[in-house]
């Protein structure tokens, strides 16, 4: 189904992949001529076609938890506009069940920023983020930066960026955003998807495929190939989305008149323009995929990468569930919470309890209208399983309304919801404790469904495409490829898409900034604390030590429940790796504690530190120059979600660096290093045998990251005494050296403001 090819190669004429790069030119000099660099080059400040390359986009986007923090950080650093469009929508915090009115707070926040500022505001229930940037905003030749990691929009030909806020608050303050150059993987696309297979089973197997190897870590995906022609828009849309998971960094496709009538029915027809390879370009690796091979897929916790064609599954079902089970297990590190999945077989069959179509993903007109058909004629709810369809945007729910789809799948059992992003992120259609339900959404990591392993509540999460769940709903829960089943698949007659709705509740103020009109602040939205510059030397206590292979951003900071803190810093920080580690907290307040006490003149007065302090013979002087701030290790964090607010609780609670082998994001990276945490990294030979509580010393940091150094020694201070640590601090920029130097981006604006 899925083919890696790990050495580079040429493409040529569009059509033919060469392996031989005899006579052909320079890799360097033919990758520009891939559609990524092409766009990317257009869009570098620079235009040196050198190594770096610094990014200012044609547009941004964000949701309500995230917007509230992006507007403050940048007010605080001398925003007076928006310089490109920016859509704020209101998908995430949509339903206000949590925390009172402060939901809406953000809401109305938002708004009052969009009509100050010039932006655009789109109201809870209009459409999920990036349902409404492809239909409004992503076209050909343009890139677009969002808050939110699954920005990916290169489907249509537009190039999009899931960052952290800090990055988006450099693009409103007319900087930019800084990458080495990107090396970029074409993903061949060959043959036609059988009936049956949608887009998530071709998503959830290029997953599989390049994931847990890193194949195409931090690179540009670049679709091609006779394949592509054979899926629509919305099939591509499916896709794309998902190459976020893939730990990619940007996605895009070439164009055809597909993408054209996409364009023009949404009324953009002077978006289009056709994009390409050159004549000869040059890829650094290849993913064949074909088509035609593609089986219904499904996804097991706790990763879209732990992957299985559906028939595979029913002929293996109770050793996979064991395998998976015992992985679980050892995500949860808790003997007394246990997903027993096992117990879900019935006659040999595996049941489920939930089926939900959501999202940027799994909530398209396509994917919808064919588990309609799937489920015409047949009942979609059983007592014990419910079925629940939330289509992407009001435009996708009124041609849906028109077309008798609606009541298709009403007919059928299925419950029809609003717009909303919650069933992906543990804020909508949580499982029952023990539950186990099938998702075409993104995600079905650790604890984002909603379980909470910590009160002792644990539940699963299958990704699976909206035809076999559609398939399933029809068998009454019990697991069903849609392949198996018998069904009419649908022609629909030309798509249309009524914009009345945008017309009469967006608000588009780009343009338009009104600088007198009030910010309206809820009760809920705080102010950043104060941030300190670093310090000459650093004595970092560590307050974690995660040992999982990977470390998500959800585990760093929940969704969930926690989602309507997003506006409020000192309250969101206390969910801090709540569900992975409850003593981060306490211990990391513990740890400030500490330098409260340095800061006064008082060290000497908590036995730990002064014991730390004796053992490495600091003298008083030595102790001014000091800040006292934890530290966390993990082997590999920051896998998944875009989220600053990941680096920037563990940053307010007093977070000065965090060590790992590697990153598993550029985004979660770019996030540390915008709230002033150093981004150290450990040589993967060197084991860290350390605990929480122990100590790591490292002196003369300040001047080596501003002087352009890349490592330094340190010592760790344990319960076996003394021992050296090398620490590295790789890849920086220059600005990123000064930002970290000044504590956070936003004390670097500030501080080039009193310059």
């Amino acid at each position: 189904m899925v083919e890696l090819i790990p050495n580079g190669v040429y493409l040529k004429n569009g059509k033919t992949i060469v392996n031989d790069a005899a006579g052909m030119p320079s890799a360097d000099e033919a990758r520009e001529n891939t559609i990524a660099y092409r766009i990317l080059r257009a869009h570098d400040v620079d235009g040196s076609k050198g190594k770096k390359m610094r990014i200012k986009f044609d547009a941004m986007a964000s949701h309500d938890i995230t917007y509230v923090g992006i507007i403050q950080t940048a007010r605080a650093s001398g925003l007076d506009k928006f310089p490109i469009p920016y859509a704020m929508t209101n998908c995430h915090n949509s339903l206000c069940a949590v925390g009172g009115t402060i939901n809406e707070d953000d809401h109305i926040f938002g708004l009052s920023a969009a009509k100050k500022y010039g932006g655009i505001y789109v109201p809870a229930n209009q459409a999920v983020i990036h349902q409404y940037v492809r239909e409004a905003l992503a076209g050909c030749g343009r890139m677009i930066l969002g808050s939110d990691s699954h920005t990916r929009y290169g489907s249509l030909g537009c190039m999009g960026v899931g960052e952290g806020g800090g990055e988006l608050v450099k693009q409103l303050l007319h900087n930019t955003w800084d990458i080495n150059a990107p090396e970029v993987v074409l993903v061949w696309l060959e043959g036609k998807p059988k009936k049956g297979v949608g887009p998530h089973d071709v998503a959830i197997s290029l997953v599989k495929a390049v994931f847990e190897n890193g194949f195409v870590k931090n690179k540009v995906l670049e679709f091609a190939g006779p394949g592509v022609a054979s899926l629509p828009t919305d099939f591509r849309n499916g896709i794309d989305v998902m190459t976020t998971e893939t730990t990619c960094l940007s996605s895009i496709w070439e164009t055809d008149e597909v993408t054209q009538r996409f364009l023009a029915v949404h009324g953009r027809a002077a978006d289009y323009k056709k994009l390409a390879p050159a004549d000869l370009a040059y890829y650094d690796g290849v993913v064949e995929v074909n088509l035609s091979a593609i089986r219904p897929m499904i996804a097991l916790p706790m990763h879209p990468s732990n992957a299985f064609p559906i028939e595979e599954l029913n002929a293996n079902l109770k050793d996979i569930l064991h395998e998976c089970e015992e992985n679980v297990q050892k995500l949860v590190g808790r003997s007394d919470v246990k997903l027993d999945l096992c117990s879900k077989i019935e006659n040999g069959k595996l049941r489920v309890d939930q089926g939900v179509i959501a999202g940027c993903a799994g909530g398209l007109y396509d994917s919808i209208y064919e588990a309609a058909s799937i489920l015409k004629g047949h009942t979609g709810g059983c007592g014990d399983y419910a079925l629940s369809v939330y289509p992407g945007s009001q435009p996708i729910m009124m041609e849906l309304v028109r077309t008798g789809v609606i009541g298709e799948l009403m007919a059928s059992g299925a419950t029809i919801r609003t717009a909303f992003c919650g069933p992906c992120f543990g804020a909508g259609d949580v499982p029952a404790n023990g539950a186990l339900s099938i998702r075409h959404t993104t995600r079905n990591f650790p604890n984002r469904e909603g379980s909470k392993p910590g009160d002792g509540q644990l539940s699963g999460v299958i990704l699976m495409d909206a035809r076999s769940i559609a398939a399933t709903a029809r068998n009454h829960g019990v697991l069903t490829s849609a392949a198996d089943v018998d069904y009419d698949a649908p022609s629909p007659a030309e798509r249309r898409f009524d914009a009345s709705v945008y017309d009469k509740r967006v608000y588009r103020g780009f343009g338009h900034s009104q600088p007198d009109a009030p910010l309206q602040y809820g009760p809920n939205i705080a102010e950043w604390p104060a941030i300190p510059a670093l310090s000459d030397d650093l004595l970092l206590q560590v307050a974690s030590v995660l040992r999982d292979e990977v470390t998500t951003t959800d585990e760093l900071i929940p969704s969930g429940e926690t989602s309507s803190y997003r506006s409020n810093p000192m309250k969101l920080a206390q969910f801090t790796l709540s569900r992975r580690d409850p003593d981060y907290v306490p211990r990391a307040k513990a740890t400030a504690a500490l330098e409260t006490l340095r800061a006064a003149g008082h060290a000497g007065e908590d036995d730990t530190l002064s014991a730390a302090l004796r053992a490495l013979g600091l003298t008083a002087e030595d102790v001014q120059r000091l800040h006292i701030g934890s530290v966390l290790f993990a082997n590999k964090p920051g896998d998944g979600s875009a989220r600053e607010q990941a680096a920037s609780c563990q940053k307010v609670l007093g977070g000065d660096a965090n060590i790992c082998y590697e990153y598993a994001t550029k985004r979660y990276r770019s996030n540390c290093i915008n709230w002033g945490i150093v981004p150290f990294t450990i040589s993967k030979e060197t084991p860290f045998e350390y605990v929480a509580g122990d100590f790591v010393y490292v002196p003369g940091i300040r001047e080596a990251i501003l002087s352009g150094k890349e490592e330094i020694d340190a010592k760790v201070i344990s319960a076996e005494g003394v021992k050296d640590i090398h620490l590295y601090f790789q890849n920086l920029t220059a600005d990123e050296r000064e930002i970290l130097a000044d504590g956070c981006l936003m004390n670097f604006y500030a501080a080039q403001k009193s310059k």
